[in-house]
């Protein structure tokens, strides 16, 4: 007896109810299968992004918005601070290493970064093609901004006023490819790097030729603002006293990556827990209906069951006939699920704004083995009850009863 094609044969004879259970199931799986592959693809950004920095010096404003706008480039800016006062902060005995961002331009919506050369030492970053810049309006872009953009070295491009869209855009100057980095798997892949002098000058008025020795642009910045700095501490215990100092004593914010990483992914975590019961509680219910229709299809199919014991059946047979029934609804629903959560998440990420935290499906998570496990033991218990009623079947007052 092939218990397959009989289970297959009484689930597409109650074709409208298994179908129902299938996508009850699907639905539950899908939405959890979303919210494992987004979270686990946020934090791996999270970390990978904030890896290395222990400090953000910025503007005062929110701590949150300043790691946002800094680190992960998906935020505005708090603000402006003193170039002077950053320098000299970046000279200090707890500091190891500290890079200075000047933000406020954008090429088709990825953000033009002004900095110096401890940017690439900060990332590890190397050149794919051609160089690193090195005089004003001179650019290295990301490997996501070549590919999408269509750059290539020797091209040239107007940046646009703001960190996104091209309203104001800034055709005095024009910016120079000098090279392409290699894909890091971070934030880096979505910047245009470029020295601080070039961000000056486009926002400069006039301009005049200057060529930008250490000391001569050290004069220059003194003179200017920068957006932050990211910062290396030396010993840890500048974790403690640094970020009050700064603090308490200057005109400026210093916020944690860490701290304010681990904020943001439990603000994000309370969306997913609710949505994580309600694709538990939806599951429940496919679980609850696979039984109802499973425990009625028994009444209904007792004769045939009588029969198939004449004929050689034996109850353990019958009963696995019943649970494989209730296993192959979840197993086929999981694995509709798990293709639908995929697809909805490469649409959610198509549809992103912000090519920097942009999710995407094509991929997978060690999680996402449990949910089809889980559909299995949904399954398996939604079915016991109907099939243990095999053992309660009277064969002889089932087949001599009047049909």
């Amino acid at each position: 007896m092939n218990i397959f094609k009989i289970s297959s044969k009484n689930l597409v004879r109650n074709k409208l109810t298994t179908i129902l259970n299938i996508i009850l199931v699907a639905f539950g799986v899908g939405i959890l299968s979303i919210l494992f592959l987004a979270s686990n693809q946020i934090g791996n950004k999270l970390e990978k992004n904030a890896k290395d920095i222990d400090l953000v010096v910025g503007a005062k404003g929110s701590p949150l918005q300043l790691i946002l706008s800094s680190i992960y480039h998906i935020d505005y800016p708090t603000g402006n601070i003193p170039a002077k006062d950053a320098y000299q902060l970046a000279h200090h005995p707890m500091v190891k290493r500290a890079v200075p961002l000047a933000l406020g331009d954008n090429y088709n919506g990825y953000r033009i970064v002004g900095t110096d050369s401890t940017f690439s030492h900060l990332y590890g970053l190397a050149v794919q093609k051609g160089d690193f810049w090195r005089k004003d309006l001179e650019v290295t872009i990301g490997g996501t901004v070549a590919t999408e953009s269509k750059l290539k070295i020797g091209d040239s491009f107007f940046g646009a006023h703001g960190l996104s869209g091209n309203g104001d855009i800034h055709k005095q100057h024009a910016y120079l490819v000098k090279g392409i980095l290699k894909p890091q798997g971070n934030i880096t892949d979505n910047l245009i790097l470029t020295n601080i002098g070039s961000v000056y000058k486009m926002h400069e008025e006039k301009h005049e030729e200057s060529h930008h020795s250490p000391a001569a642009e050290t004069k220059e910045i003194n003179d200017k603002q920068i957006t932050a700095l990211l910062i290396q501490y030396k010993s840890p215990m500048s974790v403690i006293l640094f970020p009050r100092m700064v603090n308490q004593s200057t005109n400026m914010q210093a916020a944690s990556p860490a701290m304010e990483s681990a904020r943001l992914f439990s603000l994000i975590g309370v969306g997913i827990d609710t949505l994580q019961w309600f694709a538990v509680f939806i599951m429940a219910i496919a679980a609850l209906s696979i039984f109802i229709s499973l425990y009625n299809a028994m009444k209904e199919r007792k004769y045939d069951l009588a029969v198939m014991r004449c004929l050689g059946a034996s109850k353990s047979k019958l009963f696995f006939l019943v649970m494989f029934e209730g296993i192959l609804v979840t197993l086929i629903g999981a694995c509709l699920g798990l293709l639908i959560g995929h697809i909805a998440l490469e649409v959610i990420g198509a549809y992103q704004q912000s090519s920097q935290a942009k999710l995407t499906g094509m991929t997978a998570v060690p999680q996402e083995v449990y949910l089809i496990w889980t559909g299995l033991y949904i399954g398996s218990l939604a079915s016991l009850i109907p099939a243990m009623q095999i053992y309660k079947v009277d064969i002889a007052a089932t087949l001599t009863k009047d049909r």
